[in-house]
């Protein structure tokens, strides 16, 4: 609910603040004094556009303030909280425009973007008026107002819920999908780790099989090298290193006793005819072991050079053949899981399908239902308000997608003739704003209680109107305030005098400047407004006491 607007240097307006009570207020004032300046300073707030023809002449700019009570606005409040500008359950909104036509807005203190003004006012106020965007004209309010009417809206929430799991259900399919033919794709990386998998790719195995592949092809040059190492050791030309060795050490120890320094050199000549005999004997075991194996050779050579073509293949080096199976096993089991993934998704998909037809069949039969008792609701009430043989009418169209959709399975357009005979059109393009006024009010009356803003504002909605229809608009107008905080600009003392709070917009001039007053009535007040409303160029006592007799049988209720 709308508790405060205030306004500096707006137009006309030097300053005013307007406290709004719950129910229903009126804006009444003279042609010219600017009653739609209300209507207008909310529309801005909503984040319509500005530009600096409404800053008063001579200021450098206009500002605009509004503070809000959301305790009949949860959905404000949840959105505020999403976008973490909520702040103690307070909603104020200010906003500047600039005499140079900049413009800046902020919600409890922070700064906003234009958008985010238009979001918070969806939840907030409704302007029902000639020229504004109402949000009865957008057609998902349209289909959200069915549902409500129809008392479906908890089956319309579950029918886009299962609609939102498949549309989740389609998205992982496709992204699942968009990786090419899962089986294809499986295929060739099992046929590529199981190439992998035949070869033994330790680090170990692979310097193995490389010493190996060297020892054998070397083969006939080591066993040559052995030979005449061996040759040499043994004495086979001459005499063997060992023998003159030992027979060296045994001519210097016969000298021991003469000189004891060859003792030492005695017992290195024995060391080094041991070693000589040790390196003998290993040379001779490992040329016993050497073998020319030309098949083992030439099977050494094959897995040596299915290794250089898998790594080709592969494009990593031969050490890293190891880490391209691990990665190679790591997509399988990943591609593996996506094909039982798919089918599960599709078995899902299935059952969201067959969920949301059952469920959208049911909320179709009732929108089609409510559709119909909601067209002559409001039919009737159009020819209180003055369109008699005006025609409203819901239509339902089934959607053309087979798919299943947020919305459920049709489409909703309002649809409204204004007078006899004329073919009825979208509420959307009707041209006439006191017309669509009074078409708006009729839905809100006929749907009570069931719009989720809390705040509704009519411009002018008895325009072109009089008499006893002028009473019948303000008493629905009066109606409607019960459920729902309603502001109504008018120029008509019969809607004026059943409003329960009354705001007077009055103009002077001084200095050749034109001021705007705008002021909350009292009694004695609204009294003479009501006279003012009632009566010519000059207001009699009759007059005054016409309109008293008139405020007191519209405040009677």
């Amino acid at each position: 609910m709308l508790r405060t607007l205030s306004i500096r240097d707006f137009a006309v307006v030097s300053e005013a603040e307007i406290r709004f009570g719950p129910g229903m207020s009126v804006v009444s004032g003279e042609t010219g004094a600017g009653k739609s300046l209300l209507v207008d300073a909310l529309l801005l707030l909503g984040g319509a556009r500005a530009d600096s023809t409404v800053v008063r002449h001579g200021a450098e700019r206009a500002e605009l303030n509004a503070e809000f009570d959301l305790a009949d606005a949860p959905q404000a409040a949840q959105w505020l909280s999403g976008e973490a500008l909520d702040e103690d359950g307070q909603c104020q909104v200010r906003r500047v425009i600039r005499a140079d036509g900049g413009s800046r807005a902020w919600i409890n203190g922070r700064p906003v973007a234009l958008a985010q003004l238009q979001a918070l006012a969806e939840y907030t106020v409704e302007v029902h008026g000639q020229h504004e965007a109402q949000a009865l004209l957008a057609r998902p309010h349209q289909l959200a107002l069915i549902d409500a009417y129809a008392g479906q809206a908890e089956l319309a929430s579950t029918v886009a819920g299962i609609a939102a799991q498949w549309a989740a259900g389609e998205r992982q399919r496709a992204q699942i999908e968009s990786r090419g033919d899962v089986s294809e794709r499986l295929e060739y990386l099992r046929h590529n780790l199981a190439e992998l998998e035949r070869e033994t790719l330790t680090p170990e195995a692979l310097e193995g099989l490389d010493s190996e592949h060297r020892r054998l092809g070397h083969g006939a040059a080591l066993i040559d090298a052995c030979g005449r190492a061996s040759a040499l050791l043994s004495g086979d030309d001459s005499e063997a290193p060992a023998q003159m060795l030992s027979q060296a050490a045994t001519e210097l120890g016969r000298m021991v006793e003469h000189e004891p320094a060859l003792g030492e050199v005695a017992a290195l000549l024995e060391s080094a005819r041991i070693q000589v005999d040790e390196a003998q004997r290993s040379l001779e075991r490992i040329h016993d072991a050497l073998d020319l194996d030309p098949d083992r050779l030439r099977e050494l050579e094959q897995r040596l050079s299915r290794l250089h073509d898998l790594s080709r293949k592969h494009r990593v080096p031969v050490a890293d053949l190891a880490t391209q199976r691990e990665r190679l096993h790591d997509e399988v089991q990943t591609l593996t899981d996506a094909g039982a993934a798919i089918e599960s998704i599709n078995k899902a998909q299935t059952a969201h399908r067959n969920a949301w037809a059952e469920a959208a069949a049911i909320l179709s039969k009732q929108r089609r239902k409510a559709a119909a008792n909601l067209s002559d609701s409001v039919s009737a009430l159009m020819s209180e308000l003055g369109m008699a043989g005006g025609r409203f009418e819901v239509q339902v169209e089934a959607s053309d997608s087979d798919t299943p959709q947020a919305q459920g399975a049709e489409r909703i357009e309002f649809l409204v003739a204004a007078n006899p005979g004329q073919p009825a059109r979208p509420l959307r393009k009707v041209a006439s704003g006191g017309e669509l006024s009074r078409i708006s009010l009729a839905i809100e009356v006929a749907t009570l209680g069931l719009d989720s803003v809390p705040t509704m504002v009519f411009d002018e909605v008895d325009s072109g109107i009089g008499g006893a229809v002028a009473e019948v608009v303000g008493r629905k107008l009066r109606a409607l305030g019960s459920q729902r905080q309603v502001l109504c600009v008018t120029h008509l003392a019969q809607v004026a005098a059943l409003g329960h709070q009354h705001v007077q917009v009055s103009k002077d001039s001084a200095g050749g400047i034109t001021r705007s007053h705008i002021v909350t009535l009292d009694r004695p007040g609204r009294i003479e407004e009501l006279a003012r409303m009632l009566g010519g160029l000059e207001i009699t006592q009759a007059t005054r006491n016409h309109a008293k007799q008139m405020l007191g049988a519209g405040q009677a209720d």
